[in-house]
């Protein structure tokens, strides 16, 4: 991509500030018509060292509301970061619907700043880019529009211009020894910047590539694109068109052919082959109880000096012993290292981000434990029934918590995802529990009782959820709950099991 571009590309003065003004009218007009629409933008500089990088961002900003946009400068990942996923501060970063987010710098820098400086092996690149394509699509489908910009200039420029800025010691300290190194290592830098492109232009987030030897010319081109872009989104939504062409075909289990995933098991649960007759008296219960959670709290401290996060998922019924299951569990780990997150329905701020955005803020870092009471996978349950998502977001969310889950495993995570299960008449003996102890009438609820009436609804939702989500890097395992005994041991012999496993690997 970068050899085929022209870079002695320049413009007049006098004719740059004649196209230049309409096209600030344009973008700032479009700015109130896409937070009108709940569209998102993500404008993405990237660029060699000194190819004028914050001249771009400083004109691109000049015409818009600074109430609806947010410039985020990627600097070096600090030692918090590397604790989690390298994508996590940027989706903490996301836009809201309607809102602008400008990258001074972004994931890419993270990608080549860790080869160049041999931080990462040629496989490790090749996940991250996976990672990073997977990423992009998924805010792309959530009505985010990406527009990636690659600011060229020649080996020669470049020198010309750390020159220029070493000559100033009010400059000085703008050039870097890092930067210094680019430019002496320009052609290597070239090659595999350019596979960078190839590997990362895709239909959902394409990239422009602007010859920036003259900041005129490249500012104008950058507006034109980002002018034309916007036009097109606002057009898409009026007219309920999709925002790009995505001719991925769903094979006979609902699945996309491409998935970056493992593998989808074969055998996955059922709801009706569920025994729930399983039971344990109460002094076999009591007797594990104590060895289990003894061995889940050396584990803990092992996975602690190893650096490995553990993410538990629990999903269920209402009244099924969630509360009960996870309170066996957190009572082995030391509170330093563990949170449990209970999930409510999302609030303003999270309905106004990808709905993964608030999963993503909850995650551990390395070495500690998250437990999850719901999770994720109440886009595919509550969220698709109770109609609070459209079906395009619901099925296709099947796909995206699947890639969600297999780039934490990449990441070195164990992840164990629980489903509690009860009858329906062991369900309702419960409730009435709850209604008749003024100690437990808080836990009942008007909404428990809807969810009830619809109880067909969500086993069918819960067996399709087990098809399309087992796979071989987060498997579900489903706990038989109408004994709480039961369900409470069955549970810590399952995260034990995981855990050891993960550190025999």
């Amino acid at each position: 991509m970068l050899s085929e571009v022209n870079l002695s590309k320049k413009i007049d003065k006098n004719e740059y500030k004649l196209k230049i003004k309409p096209l600030k009218t344009e973008l700032e007009i479009f700015q109130r018509t896409i937070q009108k629409h709940k569209i998102s933008v993500i404008i993405l500089m990237e660029g060699w060292e000194a190819a004028g990088k914050g001249t771009a961002i400083k004109k691109i900003i000049e015409p818009l509301d600074p109430r609806n946009f947010n410039v985020f400068s990627g600097t070096i990942p600090t030692e918090v970061d590397r604790r989690y996923p390298f994508l996590k501060r940027y989706w903490d970063n996301i836009p809201k619907d309607g809102e602008i987010l400008i990258l001074n710098k972004s994931w890419y820098s993270d990608i080549y700043s860790d080869a160049y400086n041999g931080g990462l092996s040629d496989e490790e690149i090749e996940k991250r880019i996976e990672s990073v394509n997977t990423f992009e699509r998924q805010l792309a489908d959530n009505r985010t529009i990406i527009l990636k910009f690659f600011l060229h200039i020649s080996k020669k420029k470049q020198s010309e211009r750390f020159e220029e800025l070493r000559s100033d010691e009010n400059t000085l300290w703008k050039v870097s020894k890092k930067d210094l190194k680019q430019n002496e290592k320009y052609q290597k830098y070239f090659k595999k910047i350019d596979e960078l492109l190839l590997k990362t232009n895709t239909p959902y987030a394409r990239w422009n590539v602007i010859p920036s030897e003259q900041n005129d010319y490249a500012v104008l081109e950058m507006y034109k694109i980002i002018t034309a872009q916007l036009k097109r989104a606002v057009e898409c939504v009026e007219s309920g068109e999709a925002l790009y062409d995505n001719h991925e075909v769903e094979n006979e289990r609902g699945l996309h052919p491409n998935i970056v995933v493992k593998p989808i098991l074969k055998n996955y649960p059922v709801l009706s082959d569920i025994d729930l007759t399983l039971s344990m008296d109460k002094t076999e219960y009591n007797k594990k109880l104590d060895k289990l959670q003894k061995r889940l709290e050396y584990l803990h401290s092992v996975i602690y000096n190893r650096k490995i996060p553990v993410i538990i998922i629990y999903e269920g019924w209402d009244a099924a012993g969630k509360g009960g299951n996870i309170k066996r569990v957190s009572e082995a780990l030391d509170p330093r290292g563990y949170v449990v997150n209970p999930i409510a329905a999302p609030d303003r701020e999270e309905l106004a981000h990808h709905y993964l955005w608030r999963f993503w803020r909850r995650l551990p870092k390395d070495g500690h434990i998250a437990i999850f009471d719901r999770s994720w996978y109440g886009r595919v349950m509550v969220e698709r029934i109770e109609g609070f998502c459209t079906e395009n977001e619901w099925k296709r969310a099947y796909r995206e918590m699947n890639e969600f889950e297999a780039e934490l495993r990449r990441w070195g995570a164990v992840i164990v995802k629980f489903w509690v299960d009860v009858d329906k008449d062991e369900q309702l003996k419960r409730f009435k529990e709850r209604e008749e102890n003024p100690q437990k009438r808080w836990k009942i609820t008007d909404e428990d009782w809807r969810n009830r009436e619809k109880w067909e609804l969500y086993e069918s939702a819960v067996d399709e959820m087990f098809r399309r989500t087992t796979t071989e890097v987060a498997e579900w395992t489903v706990l038989e709950s109408n004994d709480k005994l039961y369900a409470r041991i069955k549970a810590l012999e399952v995260i034990i099991s995981a855990i050891e496993k993960n550190l025999s690997e």
